[in-house]
């Protein structure tokens, strides 16, 4: 499998949007974020935003890949075959998604409109594999999704 794990955070670690590809338990699921956490937050920015994973994680053969924006860590935990470009390019379009979805994401729309931003994640990577990346297909599917909610109410 390629992708393990998307997991969004604030820069107190506290979770925003977490969605598992690997069956865990919840107190492992806990344990891994606050570990991705201390890792990416220690960081500066100017240096790359590729980890090797730890004991908990896999060991080598899982990624950490993490693009920081504004108040966001945006996460991808991956195995080793995935390529670390392609992956900052996914992070790349999920984030633009979601700006055009959201206008200008921020991280209250991934707190009160959490539903949406799962949606916009589910047409982007689903089970851990990559489904779209052209951004445009992306904003009219969640488009299209978002006018059918309506029409239901």
């Amino acid at each position: 499998m390629g992708i393990k794990a998307v997991l969004i955070f604030n820069n107190s670690g506290k979770p925003r949007l977490m969605q598992w590809y690997e069956q865990l338990e919840v107190s492992a699921q806990q344990e891994l974020l606050k570990e991705i956490y201390r890792l990416v937050s220690r960081r500066p920015d100017s240096v790359c935003n590729f980890l090797e994973g730890s004991a908990l994680l896999g060991g080598v053969d899982t990624k950490i890949i993490y693009r920081h924006y504004a108040t966001l860590y945006f996460c991808f935990v991956v195995d080793s075959s995935e390529s670390e470009l392609g992956i900052l390019d996914l992070i790349q379009v999920f984030v633009e998604t979601l700006d055009r979805a959201f206008t200008n994401v921020c991280e209250l729309d991934l707190i009160f409109k959490p539903d949406e931003a799962y949606q916009v994640l589910s047409e982007v990577v689903s089970g851990g594999l990559v489904l779209e990346t052209n951004i445009d297909e992306l904003v009219v599917i969640n488009e299209a999704k978002r006018q059918a909610v309506a029409a239901k109410s």
